[in-house]
């Protein structure tokens, strides 16, 4: 595709015209606006579909890692690119679900020359195609984040403020690109007001900062993102009082002055309301509904005095320098996976079309794929006779054999949830008094349950282990004057506790 495809207006005008006929600017609030235009720009890419991970690997197998942030791409390299990014992900899909590659990689790259390539030039600073993917993509904010930071940092892991104002800069051109720019204007001193001068930002400042409620009020928009994704399928059990209707999915507004007075978020963002209630109340918003724990908190609460404390939910990290040489710490996910029941769970992910089971493996499947391709990479430094010394000799067959061992005990775990699932249809038919054999079968498999989630976790430390050996060997690589043994292979030396 060449780069006057962008003067394709059918293109542009179908996907405005998409844009527009979802009324996201009858909207009152510019935050909810704003997040509302990217989420549907999103998932119209199909975006939501790839991981952070996935998109960190594309940058490496395209040589963006090693590249300048003010270094500019042309527009053959950056549809090269993206055509890469969903030939992968139908290889991670089921057949039937593929999607159209060239009309998707179309959308995308006259959406990125429109948003980015202002002056007309056909060329896209690297460092705006990095921000522009890694924000719109699925995944944690906080992952998200932790490799803006490694791209705005330097060597002792502190924040170099100029690249940190240009990450502003490249953001913001996300809500200017759905006509939000006047509701969040890129200034010079941006980067200086969100820190509030503090001289040297290390990783779990920048996460303090940037995940903080409420946050810098030109990124408010961000977060409401990915919050929009973790709610689209969460349904209230009730009935909304100003529409009527029932079992809405969505956020949920419940009015502080009206008693018992619920909004769907539909009437809540376009103003309306019914009875006494009016618009300007305060309400508190609701990402999910649970009448028992809502009771359970209020019997809590009226038996003792002490508020609750609040808990950090932000991992900690080390202050260190962030940019190793390779880095794997920004490419596979240090921690396990948060769940291996084969249950369908709702977090902060963008992720949400594929079973949790599908991502679960696809994630592992990827982090192998990693570990892999990375190894190779060491091995044909090996055959260029730089090598590595005799005690770094790994085993690269125990990390396949880990991932096969991985996938049985899912399986495993997948069956047995099953199998809890109907003893649990039978108890409620036959009653629980009735039947204490069936009960007794129901405790066996919760446990066997466990005991497959915590033999995962150890796999996964085990994994954590291995990336940590090869970072390790990658460093002794890139040593001058060591001498090393001439031989034409390694191996990776990895053992896995069963």
């Amino acid at each position: 595709m060449e780069e006057e495809n962008w003067g394709r207006s059918d293109l542009k005008l179908q996907f405005l015209q998409e844009l527009r006929a979802q009324n996201f600017d009858s909207i009152r609030f510019a935050s909810y606006r704003t997040a509302c235009k990217l989420r549907f720009i999103q998932k119209k890419l199909n975006l939501h579909l790839i991981d952070i991970w996935n998109v960190i690997e594309a940058f490496r197998d395209h040589s963006l890692n090693t590249m300048e942030i003010e270094s500019q791409l042309n527009v053959s390299r950056l549809e090269s690119l993206i055509s890469s990014l969903y030939q992968n992900l139908n290889k991670r899909l089921p057949p039937s679900q593929h999607i159209l590659i060239d009309l998707c990689s179309s959308l995308l790259l006259n959406w990125l020359l429109c948003a980015y390539n202002v002056e007309g030039l056909g060329r896209i600073r690297v460092f705006s195609i990095k921000v522009a993917l890694a924000t719109m993509c699925a995944g944690k904010l906080v992952d998200k984040l932790r490799y803006i930071f490694s791209q705005v940092c330097d060597e002792n892991g502190h924040m170099v403020i100029s690249k940190f104002s240009l990450y502003l800069k490249q953001v913001l051109a996300l809500p200017a690109s759905v006509y939000e720019s006047p509701s969040f204007v890129f200034k010079e001193e941006l980067a200086a007001q969100v820190f509030g001068g503090n001289g040297k930002v290390t990783i779990n400042d920048f996460l303090d900062t940037l995940m903080s409620d409420p946050g810098p009020p030109v990124l408010v928009w961000l977060p409401l993102l990915h919050r929009l994704a973790s709610v689209e399928n969460v349904v209230h059990g009730l009935q909304c009082d100003c529409c009527m209707k029932s079992d809405f999915t969505g956020f949920r507004y419940r009015c502080a002055k009206c008693h018992s007075y619920n909004l769907c978020q539909e009437c809540f963002w376009l103003g309306r309301s019914s009875g006494n209630h009016s618009p300007d109340h305060e309400v508190r918003e609701y990402a999910s509904y649970s009448p028992s724990k809502q009771i359970g908190h209020s019997l809590r609460k009226s038996f003792r005095c002490i508020p609750d404390k609040q808990r950090n939910t932000l991992p900690r990290y080390p202050d260190c320098s962030t940019k190793s040489s390779v880095n794997l710490s920004h490419i596979v996910p240090p921690s396990p996976l948060p769940s291996h029941n084969g249950l369908q769970y709702r977090d902060g992910s963008l992720d949400m079309s594929r079973s949790p089971g599908k991502m679960q493996t696809l994630k592992i499947d990827d982090e192998h794929k990693l570990i892999a391709r990375y190894a190779a990479r060491l091995a044909q430094e090996v055959q260029a006779g730089r090598t590595p010394t005799d005690g770094s000799m790994l085993n690269l067959d125990t990390s396949r054999a880990q991932r096969e061992l991985i996938l049985q005990l899912e399986a495993k775990n997948r069956e047995i949830m099953r199998e809890i699932q109907r003893l649990r249809r039978q108890q409620e038919c036959v009653g629980m008094d009735e039947n204490p054999a069936l009960m007794t079968e129901l405790r066996a498999l919760r446990k066997r349950k466990d005991e497959l989630e915590n033999h995962l976790t150890t796999l996964q430390d085990s994994r954590r282990h291995l990336m940590l050996q090869l970072e390790g060997l990658m460093k002794l690589l890139k040593v001058p004057g060591i001498v090393r043994p001439k031989t034409k292979y390694f191996y990776l030396k990895f053992v896995v506790k069963l």
